[in-house]
């Protein structure tokens, strides 16, 4: 059974990332929320102590908080015969909803990490990690008519002698101008559809990845998301991340574990969010004389307190599902659904209580004194992408009703 207290051996990653928030995240904020575009340099000296941390042993056990979903996937979780085993991606998690307190743009443009990693970390064999492993990694995959729908995917790529060669256009790409590497999503053969789709590494600096525009962004400022071209672009045979076969039966089963493993993470992200708000809103009620009393119904209450106990309640609803998603993933139990109920369910809750707290706050609240309006905008995204609200819809349906994709749409 999953235990909702946070296991003793990540007290102490919880204690740190939430050191960070505060120390580093959230005295920044503002900064590089005006400064669009501009690299947050006090990332590099905290990069630099989690690697120090890293070859001292001190994050042994307890993992590093990233945003792919630590260093390991749902089927890469070694099984020790417990009953109960929190691995890399809880620790991950409760990092992830630490630092997103802080501010999830800076979370989203930490150097060395990135959601490509969660791509390589499901698929990639063991040469493939130790080449790509630790590298700061995005992951493209949206293209200008392909969002959602990824079996869509028109980007190309065709076998040339040793080596792979990539057309295509690849747009929002988290991390993309910054990255080392850049996980693409290619079909071998357009005409076999979903079996066809495969992930490739491509370095960042290969000359056939063109980078076309950076966008400017409603929120998450901090965290560049950048278009490419894919021109003739030539990796290595060795870049493709899992089997060159296509599969019928389970050819893109692959690469969409990824998103078992990052969809929790995603929900992670915006649980974070959603906290900061709660707890800026609880002070700004309780300095207007409007205390919360647990003890007494909500309808005893006044709107705004009671308002403010609906958004908690829903909140500690969106935390229980993504901990049960992580809590699946290390135990190599079977999560899609969970990951999509999670992300579904914190990604929308996240949202609405960003901009119920904004509400609740009035004018303190939509000003620029506080941060409550800058998390209003960046919270936005994490019902977005990782598969937009609906499509996450969709798949619990889908999983429910055990319809397939061709009979449910």
């Amino acid at each position: 059974m999953i235990n909702l207290e946070t296991p003793k051996k990540f007290e102490l990653l919880v204690s740190q990332a939430h050191q960070v928030a505060v120390e580093v995240f959230r005295a920044n904020s503002r900064k590089y929320d005006r400064a669009e575009h501009t690299y947050p340099k006090e990332l590099d000296m905290l990069a630099a102590v989690l690697d120090g941390m890293r070859e001292s042993g001190s994050l042994d056990g307890a993992g590093v908080a990233t945003v792919g979903g630590g260093d390991g996937a749902s089927a890469a979780a070694a099984s020790d015969g417990s009953a109960n085993r929190n691995g890399t991606n809880m620790a991950s998690l409760l990092g992830l909803i630490e630092l997103c307190w802080g501010d999830v743009g800076l979370l989203l443009t930490m150097p060395r990490q990135g959601l490509g990693q969660a791509a390589i970390a499901a698929v990639a064999d063991d040469e493939q990690l130790r080449r790509f492993g630790g590298k700061w990694a995005a992951m493209a995959i949206t293209e200008p008519e392909v969002g959602s729908d990824s079996a869509s995917i028109r980007t190309t790529a065709k076998l040339d002698g040793d080596e792979y060669v990539l057309n295509g256009e690849k747009i929002f790409v988290t991390s993309g101008e910054r990255a080392e590497l850049v996980v693409v999503w290619a079909t071998l053969d357009p005409s076999m559809g979903r079996p066809a789709i495969k992930s490739f590494v491509v370095e960042r600096d290969n000359p056939g990845l063109k980078l076309d525009r950076l966008e400017h962004k409603l929120g998450i400022r901090a965290s560049d998301t950048a278009n490419f071209v894919l021109d003739n672009c030539r990796v290595p045979k060795e870049n493709l991340l899992g089997s060159p076969e296509i599969e019928a039966k389970r050819g893109f089963s692959g690469v969409m574990q990824t998103f078992d493993n990052t969809r929790p993470m995603v929900a992670g992200m915006a649980i974070g969010v959603a906290r900061a708000c709660l707890q800026r809103t609880r002070e700004v009620l309780e300095d207007a004389g409007l205390a919360i009393d647990y003890g007494a119904p909500p309808h005893a209450q006044s709107a705004a307190v009671s308002e403010f106990i609906s958004m908690e309640s829903d909140w500690e609803a969106a935390r229980l599902l993504t901990l049960q998603a992580v809590w699946m993933a290390d135990n190599r139990k079977p999560n899609s659904l969970q990951a999509s109920m999670a992300k579904a369910k914190a990604g929308r809750t996240a949202t609405d209580i960003a901009l119920r707290c904004v509400a609740l706050c009035g004018s303190v609240g939509y000003g620029e004194g506080e941060l409550l309006e800058k998390w209003a905008r960046d919270v936005k995204i994490l019902d977005i992408f990782e598969g937009t609200q609906q499509i996450q819809l969709l798949i619990v349906a889908r999983q429910l009703l055990q319809k397939t994709s061709a009979e449910l749409k």
